[in-house]
């Protein structure tokens, strides 16, 4: 995005009509070369609204993230292990950003944000649909030192703390789905994605990448093959009296919540998180089918064992515990 493209929406992004002629005055420029860059914010999905006499506005606004607006409301013990936050406009992953910063020199408590990835990338090489300054794509670095095995279950427990984190934004009745997705009534509002660099045994980094639905608008919401739902529509179901939190308060209520628990959970583990987890369990007590690269085993949910391993009650009473990056789990309909 250009500077010129930058400036127009810092401008517009209060939702008021600006005339021409005083965007030409503020940015130095012809109202030609205005018209050409809003037509560049139109093909962001911004929706711009122009009329005679009065200029132009982008309709309802446009709610930018900003990094000294996160930083100001995190946390104490998020502030402590923060090291930097970085904002991009548009990125093709805010995952494969973070891993590069790992993979190159030290990154722990690193935050990457964006307004938009061309690339998004969910669980499973998935496409995310990922629309400009409408929900959050966040990715979070870590240091670990015990390997793999010590991570048993990190992904469920940072399910737990978006959970806690829309809680004190006014969204409750959030459940999770085994093993990383965000869930009210049975619709996707987030999900959550790991990727280790380095020694699994020993010294390693962990990039926690974290999608969430904010005020997801209905043309790209059609590309998501799954029911879902987001942010603005789930508060005003819920709580129609309370305003609905911007982009920047949800992030800084997620990193409050998700970098002090990256930075106890080697050693407090899964078992500290897994009673709020189940408690929250999506798909407990339901017929589901969970799919593996070569089959796939029917049978009733019963929660996670203590690694965060998903239970599963077969058709002879059997329960069996199932974990692994490429398993998948669906309800039976």
């Amino acid at each position: 995005m250009s500077d010129t493209q930058n400036k127009i929406l810092d401008i517009l992004k209060d939702g008021e009509f600006h005339s021409g002629e005083a965007l030409g005055e503020t940015l130095g420029c012809s109202r030609t070369a205005i018209w050409k860059q809003l037509q560049k914010l139109e093909a962001l999905g911004l929706v711009v609204e122009t009329t005679k006499g009065t200029g132009y506005r982008i309709v309802g606004g446009v709610d930018l993230l900003d990094a000294q607006a996160i930083t100001q409301v995190l946390s104490t013990s998020a502030t402590e292990h923060l090291a930097k936050v970085e904002i991009f406009q548009n990125i093709d992953s805010t995952n494969k950003y973070a891993r590069e910063l790992a993979e190159n020199s030290s990154a722990s408590g690193s935050v990457v944000l964006a307004e938009q990835q061309s690339a998004g990338r969910g669980r499973r090489g998935k496409h995310w649909v990922s629309p400009f300054a409408a929900n959050i794509y966040l990715s979070m670095v870590w240091d670990f030192e015990q390997g793999a095995q010590a991570l048993e279950g990190l992904s469920l427990a940072v399910g737990v703390a978006v959970k806690r984190a829309l809680s004190t934004q006014g969204i409750d009745a959030v459940k999770l789905k085994w093993p990383n997705d965000i869930y009210i009534e049975q619709k996707k509002l987030g999900g959550i994605l790991l990727e280790m660099v380095g020694d699994p045994a020993g010294q390693c980094t962990v990039i926690v990448g974290i999608g969430l639905n904010v005020s997801m608008p209905a043309k790209s919401g059609g590309e998501i093959e799954q029911d879902w739902t987001d942010v603005a529509t789930e508060l005003k179901r819920q709580n129609p009296a309370r305003s609905s939190p911007s982009r920047n308060a949800l992030a800084a209520a997620l990193i409050s919540e998700i970098l002090p628990l990256l930075s106890s959970f080697q050693s407090q583990g899964f078992a500290a998180y897994r009673e709020e987890w189940q408690a929250a369990d999506a798909f407990y007590g339901l017929n589901a089918v969970i799919s593996t690269p070569k089959q796939s085993i029917a049978g009733v949910v019963r929660g996670v064992d203590s690694n965060g391993a998903l239970r599963l009650e077969l058709e002879n009473g059997k329960v069996e515990s199932f974990i692994g990056g490429e398993l998948s789990l669906r309800l039976v309909k």
